[in-house]
């Protein structure tokens, strides 16, 4: 006999999830990783298979980047703004999906001929169009489905910890298939553009198997009463100046803004860290592959166990363990720099511990979203994802910045035949000590939110608020 299907959450939220929801929003955000990691590739694609140089690398991801911010915040108050219930989360996917797919492959066709300026342009402005445009205008309205496809925190929970498998998974394919593919196709501009090709078919598919499944969706929060607390009007806008002066009001939103922010540099280095560290390290980049294939079973495991990881330590000790356990792993890095077998141990083991804290994003933001609710009676969903996404796109650009700055110091030079002691410790830099000093600055900056205790008392009292208005 099948199991009656719950519900209600322990908490006595109705629940709305079933697996093929789970699943096509998973390949949303797999589509998504895919489009974000294919530009953490393009600083050793740009550097060792066009010939730019190391500085102009910099400058074009750090501008793409931090103008992309900017259109995160823009586009997030054009969505608070705009009507249309659920369907305004996912019309634009439908719109975009092929735009997407088509800038995917365009990133690797640079007129390698062409002049130094020719070069820049182009890279700048098709790092511009994915990031800034396309994935933005996917991304903001996506990132707010997690809020408004739900009121449970434990099926937002589960949301994340599929968002997290899809956009890891996005990382792992990735880091495992770009070197040892282009380099059995040849290894030329040519070879990436054919394996740009193939991605780009890849999150087309991906995009329409998420957008068919979510506008058909109903979102519980939009049209039904749940425990209580009445029907859910569409909220009315605010305005972008008071919007952001309440947004940076909220501490806890602010802390979550930080955290994005330092964990995007993290990301944005460790990106393209690998790479440089397998060539010039120990000699071969191929072995990316077989590192993040060691990775995949580590990976799976870490999933498996995040939620129940969660259940039981609960949000903000969560965040802070994982922190903690990733900087404890580059240390053990920093006293044993070429041992192959340390770096492939410590790297996996910290990747694990954090694993866990990356299910949370979405949680967080929710969490932030649900204070301004309490705080303002105004949720400001898409909103606090695009002014979160801020924090993302900046802390991308930091970490591509710094990146360029140590392999700068470190004197690169791509053509070499090995690495200099200079370019051996920018390496190092970079993929050891940073971490370290980041992981501990998010460690203690983490432990001043309290919101996870607050936050059921801060519910209940707005649902006596809306109980209360609607008797009037």
């Amino acid at each position: 006999m099948a199991k009656a299907r719950k519900e209600y959450d322990a908490e006595g939220v109705k629940l709305t999830m079933r697996t093929n929801d789970y699943l096509a929003d998973m390949s949303g955000q797999l589509a998504l990783g895919i489009m974000a990691n294919l530009v953490g590739q393009m600083q050793y694609f740009y550097t060792d298979k066009i010939g730019m140089a190391v500085g102009s690398v910099g400058v074009v991801m750090a501008i793409a980047k931090i103008l992309d911010a900017f259109t995160d915040v823009i586009f997030g108050n054009i969505i608070d703004h705009s009507r249309g219930g659920n369907k305004k989360y996912f019309r634009w996917m439908i719109m975009l999906a092929v735009p997407a797919a088509a800038i995917v492959a365009l990133m690797f066709m640079v007129p390698k001929n062409a002049s130094t300026g020719m070069q820049f342009a182009y890279a700048l402005v098709t790092n511009l169009l994915l990031t800034a445009v396309i994935y933005t205008m996917i991304a903001t309205p996506f990132s707010a489905v997690m809020v408004v496809r739900t009121r449970s925190n434990s099926e937002r929970s589960s949301m994340g910890v599929f968002r997290a498998v899809g956009n890891y998974g996005a990382g792992m394919l990735i880091a495992i298939a770009t070197i040892p593919v282009t380099n059995m196709l040849g290894g030329t501009q040519e070879a990436w553009i054919k394996y740009g090709i193939v991605l780009a078919l890849v999150v087309l598919l991906l995009f329409l198997i998420c957008w068919n499944n979510g506008h058909k969706a109903a979102f519980t929060r939009m049209n039904e009463t749940e425990a209580g607390m009445g029907a859910e009007p569409e909220e009315e806008p605010v305005p972008f100046a008071p919007a952001m002066k309440m947004l940076f009001q909220n501490k806890y939103w602010v802390i979550v803004l930080l955290f994005n922010l330092i964990t995007a540099i993290t990301s944005a280095v460790a990106a393209s860290s690998g790479t440089y560290y397998c060539k010039w390290i120990f000699g071969n980049d191929n072995l990316v592959a077989i590192i993040g294939g060691m990775g995949f079973a580590a990976t799976i495991v870490g999933f498996i166990v995040s939620k129940p990881i969660i259940s039981k330590l609960g949000v903000t000790k969560t965040v802070l363990y994982g922190c903690l356990g990733a900087a404890i792993c580059a240390a053990i890095r920093c006293f044993a720099p070429t041992n192959f077998a340390v770096y492939v141990g410590s790297s996996l083991l910290g990747s694990l511990v954090q694993i866990p804290l990356m299910c949370l994003y979405g949680v967080l933001t929710a969490m932030a979203v649900d204070y301004n609710e309490w705080k303002y009676d105004k949720k400001l969903v898409a909103m606090s994802g695009g002014a979160i996404g801020f924090g993302n796109k900046v802390g991308s650009g930091m970490g591509s910045l710094l990146l360029s700055l140590f392999l700068i110091l470190g004197s690169y030079d791509g053509t070499l035949a090995a690495a200099t002691p200079s370019m051996r410790m920018s390496i190092y830099g970079f993929s050891n000590y940073l971490p370290v000093v980041i992981n501990m600055i998010m460690f203690f900056m983490f432990r001043s939110f309290d919101l996870e205790e607050k936050l059921p008392a801060l519910r209940e009292e707005v649902a006596a608020r809306r109980a209360s208005a609607q008797k009037q």
